[in-house]
Parts: C-alpha cells; sequence; structure tokens
C-alpha cells in the first residue's frame, strides 16, 4: 500500500525560518529558553519552536494562498519576537550562519529527536547550528508532489545563489556565499530524493529504506527538496534565512510561481538528465552565489546564474500575474541581475567594520528594521 499523502489546496504556502538568538554584549549566540517561554502564545498565526541547538528558534508561518498575506504574517511574527527579546535583552538575527559562534560551545535542546540526532550524529548535531528557510507548497496528489520535485530541482541553484546568507562561519570567511550548505552535505540522507516518477514508486523506496533500518521516518531525509505527506506539501529546504521577512516571503512567492508553472503545462514531465549537472550547479551556487556558473543540460549551455534567474523569472510573468507575485519577484530579478546577496551584504559590513561582533550586531538591527513593500 502507498504511503498516505494528504490533500492539500495546490499551491498553498507555508514557511519556516530558522532564526539566531543573540547577546547584547558582544553578539554571540545565546540561549533562547527564555525567549521560547514568552512565545509560547502569539497575537498572531503561526508559532515559534526550539530547534536542535538551544541558540535556535524556529519560526512558522500559518498556510497561505498568497503572497501579501504570507508577507504580512511574517511581519507580524517578527514584529512580535522582535518585541518579546527587546523585553530580555536579547537580540533576533536573521542569516544562514552566525559569523563566530563556535560549534563545541554550543548545547543540545531537550527532547527525544534532538538527543538521538546528538546521539547518533556526534558533532555534526552541534555544527548543525546553522540556520536555513524551508517553503512548502501545497499539493493535490503524492504524484503531483513526486513530479513537483523533480521538476523543482532544476532550479535549486537559483534558490541557493538568491538566498545565500553564510559567508562568515567560526570566525573566518568561507570564501563560499552559502557555507551553510556544506554542513547539510555531511548528512548521510542528504542531496536528492532518488529518481522514482510516482508516489507508488517513492512509497517502495521509503518502505524499503525503513525496514533497512537507514531511516526511521520522513525527518531523516535531508534532501534539498523533500515530500512532506503529513501536511501534503514539498518542502524546498536549500535557502539559507534570509536577513529580512521580506526577502524570505520574496523566495517563497517564487517557489509558488514555479509550481503555478509547472501545473499550467502538464506535458512538462521529469527526466532524469536534469540531475546530471545538478551537483556541479549546486556548489557554483553556493560558492560564488550569483557570479557562478550554471549549466543548462537541456540546452546545452553554460551560463551566470544570475542571468539565467532573470530570464527564468521574465518567462514567469503570466504565472505572476495570475498569483500576484510580480512585485516580489521584481525584487529577485533585481538582485540576480545585480549579482548581489545578502552574503555581499554582510562581506561589504564587515569590510566597513573588521569585527565579525559588528557583523552580528547589524545581522540583528537589519532584522528588526522593515525595508517597505515588496
Amino acid at each position: 500500500m502507498s504511503l498516505p499523502f494528504a490533500h492539500s489546496d495546490p499551491l498553498t504556502l507555508g514557511v519556516e525560518l530558522e532564526l539566531q538568538c543573540l547577546n547584547t554584549r558582544n553578539y554571540d549566540l545565546s540561549t533562547a529558553r527564555d525567549l521560547l517561554t514568552q512565545l509560547r502564545k502569539l497575537p498572531c498565526e503561526g508559532e515559534v519552536k526550539p530547534e536542535i541547538t538551544q541558540s535556535m528558534i524556529e519560526l512558522n508561518t500559518g498556510i497561505h494562498r498568497r503572497h501579501e498575506t504570507l508577507l504580512a504574517n511574517l511581519v507580524a511574527l517578527r514584529d512580535v519576537m522582535v518585541e518579546k527579546a527587546d523585553l530580555l535583552n536579547v537580540r533576533i538575527a536573521g542569516g544562514g550562519s552566525h559569523p563566530f559562534q563556535m560549534w563545541s560551545d554550543q548545547k543540545i535542546f531537550e527532547g527525544e529527536r534532538y538527543e538521538t540526532l546528538w546521539k547518533r550524529f556526534g558533532y555534526l548535531a552541534k555544527q548543525f547550528t546553522v540556520f536555513g528557510q524551508h517553503v512548502h507548497i501545497g499539493c493535490e496528489s503524492g504524484d503531483e508532489a513526486v513530479r513537483l520535485i523533480h521538476l523543482m530541482s532544476e532550479h535549486i541553484p537559483a534558490f541557493v545563489a538568491l538566498s545565500a546568507a553564510s559567508p562568515f562561519y567560526q570566525d573566518r570567511d568561507t570564501r563560499f556565499a552559502s557555507s551553510r550548505l556544506t554542513t547539510i552535505n555531511a548528512f548521510p540522507m542528504s542531496g536528492t530524493m532518488p529518481f522514482v516518477t510516482t508516489w507508488d514508486g517513492f512509497s517502495d523506496y521509503y518502505e524499503q529504506m525503513k525496514q533497512l533500518g537507514v531511516i526511521e521516518s520522513m525527518k531523516d531525509f535531508y534532501w534539498d527538496i523533500r515530500p512532506k505527506p503529513e501536511f501534503g506539501t514539498i518542502e524546498l529546504r536549500v535557502c539559507d534565512t534570509p536577513l529580512t521577512v521580506e526577502k524570505a516571503a520574496a523566495l517563497a512567492a517564487y517557489a509558488q510561481t514555479l509550481a503555478h508553472a509547472m501545473r499550467r503545462d502538464p506535458s512538462r514531465v521529469p527526466v532524469e538528465n536534469i540531475y546530471a549537472a545538478y551537483r556541479h550547479n549546486r556548489f557554483n551556487a553556493a560558492r560564488y552565489g550569483l557570479s557562478g556558473v550554471w549549466i543548462d543540460v537541456k540546452a546545452g549551455r553554460r551560463s551566470e546564474i544570475g542571468p539565467a534567474i532573470c530570464r527564468t523569472i521574465d518567462g514567469l510573468a503570466k504565472d505572476a500575474d495570475a498569483l500576484g507575485t510580480t512585485a516580489a519577484l521584481d525584487t529577485l530579478h533585481r538582485s540576480a541581475s545585480s549579482r548581489r546577496n545578502d552574503s555581499d551584504t554582510l562581506r561589504a559590513i564587515h569590510a566597513e567594520t573588521r569585527s565579525f561582533s559588528d557583523v552580528a550586531h547589524r545581522q540583528a538591527d537589519i532584522w528588526a528594521t522593515p525595508v517597505g513593500p515588496h
């Protein structure tokens, strides 16, 4: 029997953001325990939860159909988090990594799953103190989820490059736009879902992995995109947490618009060749950001990732108009055209201040400051 897949309204959206809790003395990571207590009851839709180490918190939005309501939800959650953090003399920051924290100083949050991960993965569990954005897109069936996962995989380098916000790690410039991805790569079930083309095929694979003891549940797949059958969604997991909620909402809108175009054209059938240059493209996006080389396997050509994203967004005009995501995609188009992302912003701050503490301080300031409509 196939693994159950919950029905969701197609193209509905939800976002998860992993965030940094900072002290106000030197802007190193701080325990989020008291802040989580303050955020148990929220005056807006969504929830805030602990993550694997005690300085991490996870923000979850409600379910949305439109970019503007998702953004409003994110803004409301950000504002209440900033207000409660100020009362406790701590700060919240976006970004895919903290500039100078040391993994060995981190403490695992209490909880059966987190303790299991610590026992299983050792120091990798503490090195997992990196911060990502996950985007959920609703699907009406498991077969649709499998199709969208494979088709969306072609665009993974775009999401890596656009969201990249982790140039610094352990008090060093990594020379990567997204150093966070190298941490994810260390886990045994990272990478891509196997090339199955139906939900029945995926169910067979899942049961085999479970019977072999490779996994215990769907959570053990650390793939760049994975199905979430209990939610009836696919989950895009490759993005760094951006510096602002506005950028996070724009990235979710991009994913929704791509999915809309894929649903509108049912003749687009996944082929395994999509993955021929996958690791190359993903690495270049993580290493060089929007200036990295993107190999278009279908067209047999190479180009910079930034211009390739611009061409893709230009081709989504009708879909963006239908969904109301045009303004959000315009902000990503400008970023891709200029080849500048959040990692470039953070490097510019460090070049100005020569202080990783000041970089973290500015990350918190940027997170707390509205940047206007997107």
